[in-house]
C-alpha cells in the first residue's frame, strides 16, 4: 500500500502504525502550515497523566505559510524542557536507556526549521524500530489524491479519532490506566524490540 502522510513531531502510534503497514510512504512536503496539529506537538505519559510537549514556532505575519518554511523559536529552551520531561516520564521504563543515546542528540543540537527537525526525529524512530520504509516526498500539493491512501488527517489534533488499540504496560498505568495513541516514544520506551510487532497488529483499528 502506498500512503500519503504528514511528518510530525515524534508521531503517535496511529501515525506510525499506518507507515509500518504501508511500506511505501510519501511525505507531504508542500502543504500550508496549520495550527493545532501534531506538526509541532506530541503527547507522552507523565506522572500526572497525558502530557503535552510543544515545539514553539516563530509566527509570521503572512496569512498562509508553507510548513517547510516554519522556523522554530529557540529563545525558549524547549529542547532541554522536553528531554527533562522524557527523563522524568520514562527513566524507569524498561527500554529508556536502550534508546537514550540515539535520541539525546536531537535535544542538544539547535534546530532551525520544524519540518527538517521532524524528519530527523522520524529517521531516528525508524532506526530504533528497525523499520525499513520506501520513503518519497511530494513536490506539489494535491488536495485530493487517487493513487495513494490519504492519511494526512492523522496530523489533525483537533479532530482526532478514538482508537481501540490493544493495551501495553505503561510506567504510570497503575495511577491513570492505559492511555492509547501517545507518542511513538511511549511505545518504544515501554515495549522496546516488541514495538514494531505491536504496531503491525494495530493497523486493523485504523
Amino acid at each position: 500500500m502506498n500512503i500519503l502522510i504528514h511528518p510530525t513531531y515524534f508521531p503517535n502510534v496511529a501515525h506510525v502504525a499506518a507507515m509500518a503497514l504501508a511500506g511505501d510512504v510519501v511525505f507531504e512536503m508542500d502543504d500550508n502550515y496549520q495550527k493545532q496539529t501534531y506538526r509541532n506537538r506530541t503527547y507522552i505519559y507523565g506522572a500526572n497523566g497525558k502530557l503535552l510537549l510543544n515545539i514553539p514556532i516563530i509566527h509570521s505575519q503572512k496569512e498562509r505559510q508553507k510548513y517547510r518554511d516554519i522556523k522554530i523559536y529557540n529563545a525558549e529552551n524547549w529542547q532541554t524542557v522536553h528531554w527533562k520531561s522524557l527523563e522524568a516520564a520514562y527513566r524507569t521504563s524498561p527500554y529508556f536507556e536502550f534508546y537514550e543515546d540515539d535520541l539525546y542528540p536531537l535535544f542538544t543540537k539547535k534546530a532551525d526549521y520544524l519540518l527538517d527537525f521532524n524528519l530527523k526525529c522520524m529517521d531516528i524512530v525508524f532506526d530504533c524500530l528497525q523499520l525499513d520504509l520506501n520513503i518519497s516526498k511530494t513536490d506539489t500539493y494535491q488536495k485530493t489524491v487517487e493513487d495513494k491512501t490519504d492519511f494526512r488527517y492523522l496530523a489533525n489534533a483537533r479532530k482526532e479519532v478514538s482508537y481501540n488499540f490493544e493495551s501495553y504496560i505503561q510506567v504510570f498505568d497503575d495511577k491513570h490506566g492505559f492511555i492509547p495513541n501517545l507518542s511513538i516514544l511511549d511505545l518504544l520506551f515501554n515495549e522496546g524490540t516488541n514495538a514494531l510487532n505491536y504496531l503491525e497488529n494495530q493497523f486493523k483499528y485504523l
